[in-house]
C-alpha cells in the first residue's frame, strides 16, 4: 500500500509494514480478528497504534466508535489521554465528522483506509498525521474493531515507548 503525499519515507514505510502484517493475518480472504493480531510482532510501532471499537448504539442503532486502546505516543498528538473516549469526546464537531466518515468507509467496505489529516482543529496547523485504519472482524466478515496507526508529520516528533489500554 504505497502512499505518496510528501510524508517522510519512514512514515510511509511504517504504513507499508503494518499493512503487510495485517494482510498476512487474513485467512482465505477473511478479515483477521483481534486475536490474530499480536503486538509483539510490531513493537516499534506501538506508541502510535490504536484499537477502535466499531459498534451500534443499542438505543439509536447508529454506529459509534470508541478508542479501546491508544498508544502512549498519541497523548502528545491529542494533548490528553484518549483511551476509552468516543469520537465526540476526542474531537471538535468537524474533526469528529471527518473521522466518522472515514471509519464508516472502513467498516462498510471491509477494506483498509489511509489518509492525511491536519491537526489545525487542535491548534497545531503545522502538524498532520498520516493515518492507516485496518478492519478487524471477530467473525472474519463483519468489522467490529479497527486497528489504527498514525505517523506524525510536519512537527517535531519524539520517541515514545509503551502503550496504554482501557
Amino acid at each position: 500500500m504505497a502512499v505518496n503525499m510528501g510524508a517522510p519515507a519512514t512514515a510511509v514505510r511504517a504504513h507499508e509494514e503494518l499493512f503487510a502484517y495485517w494482510a498476512s493475518r487474513r485467512l482465505g480472504g477473511r478479515l483477521p480478528g483481534r486475536t490474530q493480531i499480536h503486538p509483539d510482532d510490531f513493537k516499534r510501532h506501538l506508541p502510535t497504534v490504536s484499537l477502535i471499537d466499531a459498534a451500534r448504539d443499542p438505543v439509536t442503532g447508529e454506529r459509534c466508535y470508541r478508542q479501546r486502546l491508544a498508544g502512549t505516543g498519541l497523548y502528545s498528538v491529542y494533548g490528553r489521554e484518549i483511551t476509552g473516549r468516543t469520537l465526540d469526546e476526542v474531537y471538535n464537531t468537524e474533526a469528529a465528522d471527518y473521522w466518522r466518515k472515514e471509519l464508516d468507509k472502513v467498516v462498510d467496505t471491509c477494506r483498509p483506509g489511509v489518509g492525511f489529516h491536519n491537526l489545525a482543529w487542535r491548534g497545531a496547523a503545522h502538524m498532520s498525521i498520516l493515518w492507516l485504519r485496518l478492519p478487524l472482524a471477530t467473525n472474519g466478515a463483519e468489522v467490529d474493531m479497527i486497528l489504527g496507526y498514525d505517523a506524525l508529520v510536519g512537527g517535531q516528533t519524539e520517541k515514545f515507548s509503551g502503550i496504554r489500554a482501557a
